[in-house]
């Protein structure tokens, strides 16, 4: 396979996973008070939404990738 249809392939992937899931969430621990020995910390969650419109879009230029790969191969 030639590196643009990989990438291509990739990219499609990577499209239908944004579409199903739609978000991601992750937790970020940071320090709140640090006294010599005693230190207390926050957990903070953060959630990032991906838009449908996006999962569309690279869906998209992977399949142009995958065209565009086979035409010059």
């Amino acid at each position: 396979m030639r590196p643009i249809t990989i990438l291509g392939a990739v990219l499609i992937v990577a499209g239908v996973l944004a579409l199903f899931f739609g978000h991601f969430s992750f937790s970020e621990t940071k320090p709140l008070i640090e006294a010599g020995p005693l230190q207390v910390n926050t957990q903070e969650d953060h959630t990032v939404w991906i838009p449908t419109a996006a999962g569309i879009v690279v869906v998209l230029a992977g399949l142009g990738l995958v065209l565009a790969g086979r035409r010059n191969a």
